[in-house]
């Protein structure tokens, strides 16, 4: 009854402690208020913010990207093998029981009994369940359960992150391709442009009424704004495929929606410090990192404890498999076993060592993505307020450019100013529109990095239609 006793009390005192440090949140001093604020921002969170720019084209490649993607995919996958490895751990905390079979012919030797008298011929079969109970009475096995855990939540950050990434990439890669086309249309205005003022400026030569100088000067702008046509074809055809492995297809033509004019920017969402700290799935993924390691100091320290295992047997034994179910051939054992450390040289300490280093550098690395985040929330916010100013500039520019090119022609025209300022109108004029066509592509790809830096408003359980049914229980597991 003694032993009896002791199994009970061993199995009470299953879960009682816990070795090693509980994990409490680090404290983080978060800037009470952004260095550049927007005014009369609006919190979209609970909208995909690629739907803002209106265009169902883009909407479609995003989905595209969603279902197809192969990193996207290859983060799914992870998350599966990280749950597999949780479950494996968590299931160290319960029995273990096998089931066993054994039957023997056994033959006596008469070497060893006399040939007089040999032993006949006899069967031994044993059919039964045993049982290896590990007690988790320090709490070393809850540690690792704690690890696996955090662990498989930080593989789900990454899988975020990668979701964040690859809808920021297509947009921007969209964005960059329909600015290139604009360029392009831009040039092949501007060749004809200049075509057409070669064609008039061969005309006077002819005429008599242009010298030889006027008509080499149009020769020579028309031929560099042609020389671009095939660099902008080349750079629109790169792109295209650099947003199909986006889109998990092999590379091929990109269908276009709007033109970058008529693209509307997103709403800029208001966020404070607390709010950037929740949605950042890599402040979640060193956060899981964090409490991971912390967890593995415990599963270190509880090598110092002896480890206590019940053990056990049920089922049928007997000499002759015809009599295995008769009655009295049932038997059963229950047992403990202990086994604790006495001498590992060090070993034990230098793995503690070991997992409270790891935590120290866990702990600074989620320190540090806090401060990353910081930093690039600041960045985005200036470099959408001065892609906006610089955007508003730019058009101004290119209003007062159109109104040089026409009073050039004009005074040309008019025989006041040589052939020379019309080109000098009609270069500074081309200039200005490319360069308005990449104020505008900063100012979408600085809203796109704000939505980045923030972590929110990019991807949420309601908005998740644009998923496939058997991608949304892993992308958004209840």
């Amino acid at each position: 009854m003694n032993k009896y006793w002791l199994c009970a009390t061993l199995a009470i005192l299953n879960g009682c402690f816990q070795v090693g440090p509980d994990y409490e949140k680090p404290r983080v001093d978060a800037p009470p208020q952004w260095r550049f604020q927007i005014a009369d921002a609006q919190q979209t969170a609970d909208l995909p913010w690629w739907h803002q720019f209106n265009d169902s084209i883009l909407n479609a490649l995003v989905e595209q990207a969603l279902t197809n993607n192969l990193d996207l995919k290859i983060a799914i996958a992870n998350i599966e093998q990280f749950r597999g490895v949780y479950g494996a751990t968590r299931a160290n905390l319960f029995p273990q029981l096998s089931g066993q079979g054994v039957y023997d012919r056994r033959q006596a030797s008469a070497g060893q009994t006399g040939a007089a008298n040999a032993l006949p011929d006899s069967d031994f079969a044993q059919l039964g369940v045993s049982m290896l109970w590990e007690l988790d009475i320090w709490g070393q096995l809850r540690r690792a359960k704690q690890a696996a855990y955090a662990d498989l939540l930080a593989q789900q950050s990454v899988r975020d992150t990668v979701v964040l990434t690859l809808v920021s990439a297509v947009v921007q890669t969209y964005i960059d391709l329909r600015a290139l086309d604009y360029r392009l249309a831009i040039t092949r205005q501007t060749v004809d442009t200049l075509t057409e003022e070669n064609r008039i400026a061969r005309t006077r030569l002819d005429a008599g009424y242009a010298s030889e100088i006027e008509v080499s000067q149009s020769n020579s702008e028309l031929e560099r704004r042609r020389a671009q046509i095939p660099l902008y074809e080349q750079q629109i055809a790169q792109t295209e495929h650099a947003l199909s492995l986006l889109l998990g297809q092999a590379p091929t033509a990109v269908p276009r929606g709007l033109a970058l004019a008529d693209l509307q920017a997103p709403a800029v969402p208001a966020g404070l410090p607390s709010d950037l700290l929740l949605r950042r799935p890599d402040i979640q993924q060193a956060e899981q990192n964090l409490i991971a390691a912390n967890a593995r100091i415990g599963v270190a320290r509880g090598e110092y404890f002896p480890k206590v295992r019940l053990t056990g047997d049920l089922g049928q034994a007997s000499l002759e498999m015809a009599s295995l179910f008769a009655p009295g051939a049932n038997f059963w054992t229950i047992g403990t076993r202990v086994l604790g450390p006495i001498f590992t040289a060090g070993k034990i300490a230098a793995q503690v060592q070991t997992a409270e280093a790891a935590q120290q550098a866990a702990l600074a690395d989620y320190q540090k993505a806090i401060l990353s985040s910081f930093r690039e929330f600041e960045d985005a916010l200036i470099a959408r307020a001065k892609s906006e100013e610089r955007q508003t500039m730019q058009n101004q520019r290119v209003a007062a450019l159109k109104n040089y090119l026409h009073l050039s022609h004009l005074r040309f025209d008019e025989g006041y100013t040589p052939y020379l300022e019309v080109l000098d109108a009609l270069r500074q004029y081309y200039e200005g529109q490319i360069e308005w066509v990449q104020a505008n592509n900063d100012s979408f790809t600085a809203t796109i990095q704000l939505y980045r830096a923030m972590g929110g408003g990019w991807l949420t359980p309601k908005s998740a239609g644009v998923l496939k049914t058997e991608q949304s229980s892993v992308l958004f597991p209840e």
